[in-house]
């Protein structure tokens, strides 16, 4: 199995509002949770409470697209309202990266990284120590895992930043993502993807679940081309409701069905009777 590392802040872990945009149930996408590999439900990078849709969901399905038969499992290591600084090779946040990605590497083939995060250095003139901080990182991290090749895919910062709610603050968002654009542009096996036409939750600060969906098919796209994207994919046209219509395997007929269940959304005797309608399927 291949497998993708989650770094990063809130817009790595997500933040888009669940009930926007239809579920995606795959079983050949997993999970590393506990210490094992589970099949994918959203939220999957839990750092808070509140964790909702981000881009890895879409990204991973859009690879088991291209790779039919093939299973992906997902690393999740984002950490909402981190600073770069945070991310510092002796931070623990990045240790817990490091320790979270070699456990994965015991049983797949670690693949790729997901770099998003720079709103908590939006502001106070930040940026101008980002890149000599964020390539530290990025080299530490292909040191440590023994992977000097691979590629590490960044999101740009979101337009619509400094205008509204928690994300008025983050005024230098253009300069973060100028100094984003310089790392992909001086960097082997660093790429940039846009955040051109992405819009925000109420919060003003976090990508919606649209948003995000979209977001995850640009970086599947940088990854698979190892070339920075500028603008939208073809394949956001459409590709949600595309995803939504695709027939479902009998294990996620039992998946979906068991968390039914399990919220709540159907008393047992229904439970039994659909679950055993799904058993005598060939």
């Amino acid at each position: 199995m291949k497998s993708v590392l989650l770094i990063g802040q809130s817009n790595m872990a997500g933040r888009g509002f669940i009930e926007d945009v239809p579920p995606i149930y795959n079983e050949h996408i997993n999970m590393l949770r506990n210490g094992r590999w589970q099949m994918m439900a959203e939220p999957l990078n839990v750092d808070r409470h509140v964790a909702g849709v981000g881009p890895a969901a879409s990204f991973a399905q859009a690879w088991t697209e291209e790779h039919p038969g093939e299973s992906i499992g997902l690393i999740p290591c984002a950490e909402g309202g981190s600073s770069i600084d945070e991310w510092s090779s002796d931070g623990i946040l990045t240790r817990h990266a490091i320790s979270e990605a070699r456990f994965a590497m015991e049983t797949s083939e670690l693949v790729g990284i997901l770099w998003h995060q720079g709103e908590s250095d939006s502001y106070g003139g930040r940026y101008e120590t980002y890149k000599e901080k964020v390539c530290t990182l990025f080299n530490h991290l292909r040191e440590e895992l023994n992977a000097p090749d691979i590629p590490i895919i960044m999101g740009e910062l979101g337009e619509y930043l400094g205008e509204s709610g928690f994300g008025k603050s983050a005024v230098e968002y253009k300069q973060v993502n100028e100094v984003l654009a310089d790392v992909a542009h001086s960097e082997e096996h660093t790429y940039l993807v846009t955040s051109k036409g992405m819009t925000a939750n109420p919060d003003g600060i976090h990508m919606d679940a649209i948003s995000q969906r979209q977001f995850g098919l640009r970086y599947y796209e940088a990854f698979l081309n190892r070339t920075n994207v500028v603008d939208k994919v073809d394949q956001e046209d459409g590709w949600i409701e595309r995803t939504t219509n695709r027939a479902r395997t009998k294990n996620e007929e039992i998946f979906v069905l068991s968390t039914k269940f399990a919220n709540g959304e159907i008393h047992f005797e229904e439970f039994s009777i659909k679950m055993d309608n799904i058993l005598e399927r060939k």
